[in-house]
Formats: structure tokens, C-alpha cells, sequence
């Protein structure tokens, strides 16, 4: 057993949510783990510092583009357009696996910043797979996203949905995205599978999502905003769920040749060529009141809701149609959407408290 090498897995945006969860669990579950990030400011860095922090590294030590290790893991800081060094450390590395989280997150956010989901998620993006070329990998895995489904009122949403009508340059870079991957496929033969990822929640989420907004509102017994006056359901999947989906798929590339695609009748989500789509999601879409309410049941608090009409970008409901992936890996989701929450509130309020000790020992 000790002479088996351990694969070597390459998380981009591993300061991020998912790839934070991921990082710890694939340690667990003895892969070597290399983590790469650029700690941008698109939410406040301090909760990436942090994650970071939990995984056991020196924070007030990282460099640009200076690898730090930690045992089977590692971190660099660096961004994705920078092409040079990406490659630099795939050929230093020679990865096993790729699993490619890093982006430009956020819908609301692309109507003010466009040309950042271009880079980020674009030529960012682009840079993996010219590294994928020259540095071959066993298996790329990378983000999709739900939005990709636009104006599709198709439910649930299947992989072979159509998915050309996005709202907002966050699906369309998304949708690109899968694009790409299929071209690299096909003209390098790189095994690709990108995950179309429904709503993703649990401890250490971003503070741009709605938990941690109504969250942190019903804590300051403030008011939040509610869109679509409540009229809204997400496919909410606990971050764990997430997390193991991937790990049970790394080491189930796709495979060239695939026969149930017909080139006469192509669907999106398979191909001729080492290709595949999957949704990752629960397959239950919780309405988004319940969802507040969950949240006030953790707290012991009502929330202080204020009623808005639906924003531009945004769509009523996501259900995901998961069938394909748990056939895939032989796994669903096990978390309750109660005791998800749960653990979401209960992280919260641990790091608000550590935050007001740091700064009370500060002043």
C-alpha cells in the first residue's frame, strides 16, 4: 500500500468554497493536492485567507507564483490569465487530475463588470486547457454552471436541454466554457467532463449567496431582500454532496467513442470524442421561503423580510435533473436541506465570533 504514488489533483480557486471542501476531502482520501487561487477582492478575501488558514497554511507567507506545502498539500497564488507560470507549474507538477473551480462567480455582478468574466472565466479558462495540451492530464473536470439553462423553462432541466438562450455573461462564459473543453477534446484528446452545478450551499459559503445574506441580516435584526416576492425555488445541494460527486468522478474519465451518441441526432451532454455533460445537483428544488425559514428555525430568530420584484439575469426556479451523474458514480445526495442549514449557521456564527475576539484583541 505504502509504495502505491499517490495522484496528484490541481484545484483552481481552492481558497473558494467548493474548492476549499474539496481540498480537505480529497487529503482525507489520499490524494496529493495542489491548490492555486488569486485571492481577488469579488467578496472580502479575509474569509479566503481564512479557509486557507484551516487548511493549515501560513498565510501572512504567500507570494505571487511561490508554491507553499503543507504536507500532501499545496498552494500558489496565482491567476489563470497568466499563462507563462500556469504552464510552469503543470510541468513541474505533472497532474494527475484537474479540477477546474476558479471564476468569475455571480450573475448580478456581470452587469457591471463584464469584461472580468471574459478573463477569468474566458482566457482563464483557455490557459487550463493550452496547459491540459502541452502537460496531458488523466481527466479535466471544470465548472459549468445552471445558468447555462437561460430562458429554458423545460423542467427539470435536463444536459440535453438547449441551452442557447443565456441571460447574463456569466452563463454565456459558462456555456463557452463547455464549448472549449469539447474542441480540446476533440483536436488533443483530453478527457473533459464539465459539471453543471445547481445552487451550492453549507459552511465557509460566499457572502454574495442568499444563506449568508439572510443570515447575517436576521443576526443584526435587519431587513433582506427577497426577490420575486418570494416566488422562487432553488435545487439547493449542500456543499459534502457536491464535494464527493467529484471525487467519486475523477478517476472516471470519459472515454472516446460513446455509443449512445449518434452523430445524426447530437445531444449536448455526450460526444464521439472524450466528452460528457453532467447536472450535479439534489434533484429536489426547496422554495426559496422555506429556505428562509430553515434558516430562521436554526437561529431561533424571524427574519425581517422585504419584498422585491424579480432582477434582471436572475430566473424563477432551478431543478436539476441528476439522474445521469448518480447512475455515473452510484452516488445522491444524503443532506437535508434542514440540517445543511444548520451547519451553515452554526460555522457562521463561529467565524463572527473569532472575527470579533481578533478584532477585540486588536484594539
Amino acid at each position: 500500500m505504502n509504495n502505491v504514488k499517490m495522484k496528484k489533483v490541481l484545484i483552481t480557486g481552492m481558497a473558494g468554497f467548493i474548492g476549499y471542501h474539496l481540498a480537505k476531502l480529497l487529503v482525507t482520501n489520499n490524494y496529493e493536492v495542489v491548490g492555486l487561487d488569486n485571492i481577488n477582492d469579488y467578496y472580502d478575501p479575509n474569509l479566503k485567507i481564512a479557509r486557507l488558514q484551516d487548511l493549515g497554511f501560513e498565510t501572512d507567507r504567500i507570494l505571487y507564483n511561490v508554491l507553499q506545502q503543507k504536507g500532501q498539500i499545496s498552494f500558489i497564488k496565482l491567476d489563470l490569465t497568466d499563462l507563462d507560470n500556469i504552464k510552469k507549474l503543470f510541468e513541474n507538477q505533472q497532474f494527475n487530475y484537474v479540477v477546474n473551480l476558479a471564476a468569475q462567480a455571480g450573475v448580478r455582478y456581470s452587469l457591471k463588470n463584464p469584461h472580468s468574466y471574459v478573463d477569468s472565466n474566458i482566457t482563464g479558462f483557455l490557459n487550463i486547457l493550452e496547459s491540459c495540451r502541452a502537460y496531458p492530464v488523466e481527466h479535466l473536470v471544470f465548472a459549468s454552471s445552471s445558468s447555462v439553462y437561460g430562458l429554458s423553462e423545460e423542467i427539470p432541466f435536463q444536459e440535453d436541454n438547449c441551452t442557447d438562450h443565456p441571460l447574463a455573461m456569466y452563463a454565456a462564459s459558462k456555456k463557452a466554457n463547455e464549448m472549449m473543453a469539447h474542441s480540446y477534446a476533440n483536436l488533443f484528446n483530453i478527457p473533459s467532463t464539465g459539471l453543471r452545478f445547481f445552487t451550492v450551499y453549507g459552511p465557509w459559503g460566499r457572502p454574495d449567496m442568499a444563506l449568508h445574506i439572510f443570515t447575517k441580516a436576521i443576526v443584526e435584526d435587519k431587513e433582506f431582500e427577497v426577490f420575486n416576492n418570494g416566488d422562487m425555488s432553488r435545487d439547493f445541494t449542500y456543499v459534502a454532496d457536491i464535494v464527493e460527486s467529484i471525487k467519486r468522478l475523477l478517476p472516471k474519465p470519459p472515454k472516446e467513442n460513446n455509443p449512445e451518441f449518434d452523430p445524426k441526432h447530437p445531444t449536448p451532454s455526450k460526444s464521439s470524442k472524450p466528452y460528457q455533460i453532467f447536472n450535479i445537483g439534489n434533484n429536489s428544488p426547496v422554495a426559496l421561503l422555506d429556505y428562509v425559514k430553515a434558516v430562521e428555525k436554526a437561529l431561533g430568530k424571524k427574519g425581517k423580510m422585504v419584498f422585491k420584484p424579480m432582477q434582471p439575469g436572475d430566473v424563477q426556479s432551478t431543478y436539476a435533473n441528476v439522474e445521469s451523474l448518480f447512475n455515473y458514480i452510484n452516488f445522491k445526495p444524503q443532506t437535508s436541506l434542514e440540517d445543511g442549514v444548520k451547519a451553515f449557521v452554526d460555522k457562521y456564527l463561529e467565524l463572527e465570533k473569532s472575527k470579533d475576539l481578533k478584532d477585540e484583541f486588536q484594539n
